[in-house]
C-alpha cells in the first residue's frame, strides 16, 4: 500500500476488537509509536486524495482554537457519504456437521443461508418470515453453525440510469430501415423502435446511438410497449446499459446579463479598490439595496481570473431563492451545499470540487469544510447572523471566522455583507482593520418602509385587541387582502403556545427531562420539548387537580396561523418554521407558492427575516418585540435591532409602492425601537460600543463559555466550583465569572453550570486555551468526577 498511499486520502483502520473507522492520512513518516503496537491499515479508499493540505491545516487549527479533538472536526467536516459503514452479515459455517442439534426454525434459516454467500439480519428475516431472527442466529452461533462478520462498505453510491440503444447489428442507415420494414407485422414493436428514433435520430447521425435513451422514456406509455421493448431486447435489437449521472440538474447558463445601477457599480469599484489594501471588506448595504447584484459582479470577476469562489448564506431558506437567480447566470458550473441534501448529493459536490467541475459553490456554514485549494473570493452574506455559529456538536465554530482563516491561508479576499452588521465587524471596519463600503440607497428607487409602533398596552385598555392582533394590524391586513397585496407576519416562536396552564391550581406542562415547559403543538395534538424532543399527549383535564380549565398561555406561529384563518376565512395563509420545513424541498415549495402569488399571508419565525426578496409584499407585522429586547443576554439589543430591521426589509421592495411595518409593543418609547424607526444603525453602534468597552465584552475581549454537566446537581456544582477555583489561580477573578446556573438549568436530565472566561485582546489566546484545557483534563481525571462533562464554547454567542 505504501506506493499508493497519499496524504489526504481516506483509509479504513481497525479500532478495538471489532470496530472499524474511516481515517484520513495526515502524515506519512517512519516513526512507529513507542507506547503501543500500531495496527495495519485495512484498506485504502481513495486513489487520489479527497482532502486537501489546506483542509488538514484547517482541521488542526479548528481543533486547537475551538478546544476539541481533530476527530470531532473531521466528523462534522466530512459528509456521511464519505465515511464507511459496517453492517453485520451472517454466513453458513461449512465445517458444521451436527444437524441433530438444530430446531425446525434453525434448520429453515440454515437452508436459506446455504443458498447465499452471506445475508444481513434484515434479509434473513424477509426470507424466512421470522421476527425473532436475532435470537435464532444467537443460538446458531453458540452451536457454531453460522459465522457472523462485519461487511465494510462505502455509503456513497453514484446515481445510475439504465439506458437502451440499438445493438451493433443496426449501426447504419440500411440496417435500421430493414429493421423497421421487418417489423410491419409487429406494430407494437415497430412503434417502440419509431419512438426511439424520434428521440435519437440515428438515420441522420448514427453516432448518436452510442449515448442511448433513458429506458423509462420507452416504458412510460403502457404495459404492451414495455413487453414489446423486452422482446426487442431479447431478440438483440436493443441492448441495455448503465451510466453514472449527476444528481443535480444540468441547467445551462441563460446568459443573463446583470446590469448594475450607478450606485451599485460605484460600490463594486470601491470593494475592488479596498481589496488592494485589505483582505477583508465590510459592505454595509441597507435592505433592498441590491447587494446580490454586486456579489454576482464580484464572483464573475473572480471566476474569470481562474480562482474558486465560496458564497456563504446563513439559512437553507435563503439559498432556495438566491440559487434560482444565480443558476441563470452560472448554470451547472455552480455547486450547492447544505444539510437538506442527501449524503450522496453532498459527496457529489465534494468530488465535483476536487475534479474541477465546480469553481463556485453556494452553501450554508458547513460549506467552509469543502476541499477548495484555489480560493480567490469568499462572500459571507448576512454576516451578522447567529446561524453561522454551530452550537452542537463540537467543533462549536463560527463559519465567518473560519472563512477568514481559510482566506488567510489561500491568499483569498473576504467580503462581509449585511444591512445590520455585527458590532464586532463594524468596529473592526471603523478601526481600519477591514475595508469599509456603504450602499445606502434601495435598488430601483424603492423607498424604505414606513415603520409604525403599535401600543398594545393602550389597545388592551381600550379593548381593541383581538387575541394577539391589534386593531391597527387587522385593518392593514384587511386592506392588503382587498388590494391583492401580500403580507408577512413575524413571530420568533414556533408551536401553538409555549405551555398549558390550569386556571384552578396553576399546574403547567413541563418536560420530565429538562427544566422547561412543554410547547403545545395543536396540529399534532401533542406537547413537545424543544430541547430533548420529549412528547406527551395533550391532557383532557389537569393531571394535578382534575380541573377541565386548562388553557394555552402565550402564542407561537401555529396559533397565529390558526387565528388568522378564523378572522380571514377567505385568505390563503401559509406558515414557515422548523415544523413546516422538515421535508427536503419544503422551503422551495413554500417560497415558490408565495412568490407565485398563491399565498396572501406568510407567518414565520426568523427564517423569513433573512434576505428573502418578494416584490408583492407591502405589509410586515412583528409580534413579541419586547421579548427579544429584554432577553437576558449582552447582545439582546443588537439582536433585536438586527432581527426587526431585517424582517422589516421584506416590505416595499418595489419602487411604485412604499411598504408598511407594524411593530406591536407594550412600550413604544424603548430606545432601540426609536433607533429602528430612524434606521439609525450608526447610533445604535455608538451606544453599544461604549457599553461593551465599559464591561469588557467583545470586541474588547474574547469569551469562552464552559458548561459543566452531570446527572446529579450536587456533583455538577462541585465540579464547576472546583474548575473555577483552579482557573482563577492563574487567570484572576476578573477574568473568570461563575459558576452560574443558566436560564435552563437542566437539559436531558443533566444539571448545568456555566463558567464565563473573559480574555482581553492583549492576552495570548493560545496560551490561555492550553491552560484551560489542562485544567479541564485535570478535573475529569478525578475518579469521583469521571461522569462529569465539560463543554467548551469559544467565541460563544
Amino acid at each position: 500500500m505504501v506506493e499508493r498511499l497519499k496524504v489526504g486520502a481516506r483509509v479504513i483502520v481497525p479500532f478495538g476488537k471489532n470496530r472499524v473507522y474511516t481515517a484520513v492520512v495526515g502524515r506519512i513518516h517512519h516513526q512507529p509509536p513507542n507506547t503501543y503496537q500500531a495496527k495495519y491499515i485495512l484498506e485504502l479508499l481513495d486513489e487520489y486524495p479527497l482532502i486537501t493540505g489546506y483542509q488538514l491545516e484547517l482541521f488542526s487549527w479548528m481543533a486547537e482554537y475551538y478546544l476539541c479533538n481533530i476527530g470531532d472536526v473531521l466528523n462534522v467536516a466530512l459528509p456521511s457519504g464519505l465515511k464507511i459503514t459496517s453492517q453485520s452479515k451472517v454466513q453458513y459455517n461449512p465445517d458444521f456437521d451436527y444437524p441433530e442439534l438444530l430446531t425446525d426454525d434453525e434448520v429453515r434459516l440454515l437452508d436459506e443461508l446455504k443458498k447465499h454467500s452471506a445475508l444481513s439480519y434484515e434479509e434473513l428475516g424477509r426470507l424466512v418470515g421470522e421476527t425473532n431472527v436475532p435470537t435464532i442466529i444467537k443460538a446458531l452461533v453458540g452451536k457454531r453453525a453460522v459465522i457472523v462478520f462485519d461487511e465494510v462498505r462505502e455509503k456513497y453510491v453514484p446515481k445510475m440510469v439504465r439506458k437502451v440503444r440499438l445493438t451493433a447489428n443496426y449501426e447504419n442507415r440500411e440496417q435500421v430501415l430493414a429493421l423497421i420494414n421487418g417489423l410491419e407485422k409487429l406494430p407494437k414493436q415497430q412503434e417502440v423502435v419509431m419512438k426511439y428514433l424520434s428521440h435519437i435520430p440515428v438515420l441522420k447521425n448514427p453516432a448518436l446511438n452510442l449515448k442511448g435513451l433513458d429506458k423509462t422514456i420507452l416504458n412510460q406509455d403502457d404495459e404492451l410497449s414495455q413487453s414489446s421493448l423486452q422482446t426487442l431486447i431479447k431478440n438483440q435489437v436493443f441492448e441495455t446499459f448503465e451510466v453514472i449521472v449527476p444528481r443535480f440538474g444540468d441547467e445551462e447558463m441563460q446568459n443573463v446579463e446583470v446590469k448594475l445601477t450607478d450606485v451599485q457599480q460605484r460600490a463594486c469599484n470601491q470593494v475592488l479598490s479596498a481589496f488592494n489594501e485589505k483582505d477583508i471588506v465590510l459592505l454595509h448595504g441597507i435592505t433592498g439595496s441590491g447587494k446580490t447584484e454586486v456579489y454576482i459582479n464580484l464572483i464573475q470577476n473572480a471566476l474569470e481570473s481562474g480562482s474558486q469562489v465560496l458564497y456563504l448564506l446563513p439559512e437553507i431558506a435563503l439559498t432556495t431563492q438566491i440559487v434560482v437567480r444565480l443558476r441563470k447566470v452560472f448554470g451547472d458550473k455552480m455547486g450547492i451545499y447544505h444539510s437538506k441534501f442527501s449524503d450522496n448529493e453532498r459527496v457529489e459536490v465534494w468530488k465535483g470540487i476536487v475534479d474541477g467541475q465546480y469553481q463556485f459553490v453556494v452553501g450554508v456554514r458547513s460549506a467552509v469544510f469543502l476541499p477548495f485549494d484555489n480560493l480567490g473570493l469568499i462572500i459571507v452574506d448576512e454576516e451578522h447572523e447567529t446561524s453561522y455559529k454551530q452550537h452542537d456538536p463540537a467543533p462549536r465554530y463560527h463559519a465567518r471566522d473560519v472563512a477568514m482563516m481559510i482566506a488567510h491561508w489561500q491568499k483569498a479576499k473576504v467580503l462581509l455583507g449585511s444591512a445590520t452588521p455585527s458590532i464586532e465587524s463594524y468596529y473592526h471596519a471603523q478601526q481600519g482593520r477591514y475595508g469599509f463600503v456603504e450602499l445606502l440607497e434601495r435598488y430601483g428607487d424603492a423607498m424604505l418602509p414606513d415603520i409604525v409602533l403599535v401600543n398594545t398596552r393602550l389597545e388592551k385598555q381600550q379593548k381593541k385587541m383581538k387575541n394577539e392582533f391589534s386593531s391597527v394590524l387587522l385593518d392593514q391586513l384587511q386592506q392588503n387582502l382587498e388590494r391583492g397585496e401580500q403580507s408577512i407576519l413575524f413571530q420568533n416562536r414556533r408551536g401553538y403556545s409555549p405551555y398549558l396552564q390550569c386556571e384552578d391550581c396553576e399546574w403547567t406542562s413541563r418536560c420530565p427531562n429538562c427544566d422547561v415547559s412543554l410547547t403545545y403543538h395543536m396540529r399534532d395534538a401533542e406537547l413537545r420539548c424543544h430541547y430533548c424532543g420529549h412528547k406527551d399527549p395533550v391532557p383532557k383535564s389537569c393531571p394535578a387537580c382534575g380541573s377541565y380549565k386548562v388553557r394555552t398561555i402565550g402564542f407561537g406561529t401555529e396559533k397565529l396561523e390558526d387565528q388568522l384563518q378564523i378572522v380571514f376565512p377567505e385568505a390563503r395563509i401559509q406558515r414557515m418554521d422548523l415544523d413546516t420545513t422538515r421535508a427536503k424541498n419544503a422551503y422551495q415549495q413554500i417560497i415558490s407558492e408565495f412568490e407565485g402569488g398563491n399565498v396572501d399571508i406568510l407567518v414565520g419565525t426568523q427564517m423569513i427575516s433573512k434576505g428573502l426578496d418578494f416584490g408583492n409584499v407591502s405589509l410586515v407585522g412583528i409580534f413579541d418585540s419586547d421579548r427579544m429586547i429584554h432577553y437576558p443576554e449582552f447582545r439582546a439589543i443588537e439582536r433585536a435591532f438586527q432581527m426587526i430591521t431585517q424582517v422589516s426589509g421584506r416590505a416595499g421592495r418595489r419602487a411604485d409602492r412604499r411598504g408598511k411595518v407594524l411593530i406591536q409593543t407594550s412600550n413604544p418609547q424603548q430606545a432601540v425601537l426609536l433607533k429602528i424607526l430612524e434606521n439609525d444603525y450608526k447610533g445604535l453602534f455608538e451606544e453599544e460600543i461604549v457599553e461593551r468597552e465599559n464591561y469588557n465584552y467583545p470586541p474588547f475581549s474574547r469569551l469562552i463559555k464552559l458548561t459543566v454537566r452531570h446527572a446529579e446537581q450536587r456533583i455538577s456544582q462541585q465540579a464547576a466550583e472546583r474548575l473555577v477555583a483552579q482557573l482563577t489561580e492563574k487567570l484572576g477573578e476578573a477574568r473568570v465569572l461563575g459558576p452560574e446556573v443558566p436560564l435552563v438549568e437542566r437539559i436531558r436530565n443533566q444539571f448545568l453550570y456555566t463558567v464565563l472566561i473573559k480574555l482581553e485582546r492583549s492576552i495570548s489566546p493560545k496560551a490561555a486555551k492550553v491552560f484551560i484545557l489542562e485544567k479541564i483534563n485535570e478535573l475529569l481525571s478525578d475518579k469521583g468526577l469521571k461522569a462529569v462533562t465539560v463543554v467548551a464554547d469559544v467565541d460563544c454567542l
